[in-house]
């Protein structure tokens, strides 16, 4: 009977023990799961600022989560600062039935893909633009409502102009050039302006082939001869008036 009563006692006394462990095992277990999640959103966001169509996950009333460097560039400035706008905000649709049409399908379950005509004001040149958004329900996302995969097809693009005496860049290319000309690493100018690395090397891409340069030395030279930096200014400071609206 004694026999019996230490069993019991040491079965007690390992019950509180194995719980913790389990639980340890449990808490590993979900650590594994939120990282692996994270590596495949940074995947994701790596791949999406590749990619040179713009681009934007939204919420089914069109607010924006993410959105790449080829997206806000339509608007003069950085991805992160079209988080939280609306795409009704900064698009015009053709017509509204086609919206209405798509809301009803989602609130029904239906994932079809569902083209809307579009236009738009783009920052950099002003110029009215055209073009046809792509909606993709995303399923599977949390929430009983999907997210939104839209992506932007330009129509009638024009080729961009020859550069004028003095330089226009949008703020968030003024904002790279600065600091690429005072010494900044590709990877320290994403840190300070919020981007990644790969949208960093879009805007300086874009303009090397704006102003037909190679390389950052050149790019950074080119930007002081065209007025888009200050003269006699360190640390080096985007010139007045230089920025699109």
């Amino acid at each position: 009977m004694a026999h019996g009563m230490a069993d019991e006692r040491t079965a007690t006394a390992r019950g509180p023990a194995d719980e913790q462990a389990a639980t340890a095992r449990d808490s590993t277990d979900e650590q594994a799961v939120v990282e692996d999640m994270s590596t495949w959103r940074n995947h994701f966001l790596t791949l999406l600022d590749r990619i040179p169509m713009p681009i934007a996950v939204c919420r089914i009333d069109g607010g924006v989560h993410v959105a790449n460097p080829a997206m806000a560039a339509e608007w003069g400035t950085v991805p992160g600062r079209l988080a939280g706008r609306s795409l009704r905000e900064l698009f015009t649709p053709r017509s509204e039935e086609q919206i209405e049409r798509l809301v009803r399908a989602l609130r029904t379950g239906r994932t079809s893909r569902y083209p809307i005509e579009v236009s738009w004001r783009s920052a950099p040149d002003g110029v009215e633009r055209h073009g046809e958004f792509t909606i993709d329900p995303i399923m599977g996302a949390p929430g009983p409502l999907p997210v939104l995969l839209a992506m932007l097809y330009v129509r009638h693009e024009r080729p961009a102009p020859p550069p004028s005496p003095r330089g226009s860049v949008t703020e968030a290319q003024a904002r790279i050039l600065s600091l690429a000309a005072s010494g900044a690493t590709t990877a320290a100018i994403g840190k300070a302006l919020g981007l990644t690395v790969d949208g960093v090397n879009y805007h300086l891409t874009r303009l090397s082939q704006r102003w037909r340069v190679q390389g950052r030395t050149a790019l950074v030279a080119k930007a002081y001869a065209l007025g888009v930096l200050a003269p006699g200014r360190w640390p080096p400071v985007p010139a007045d008036g230089v920025t699109s609206p």
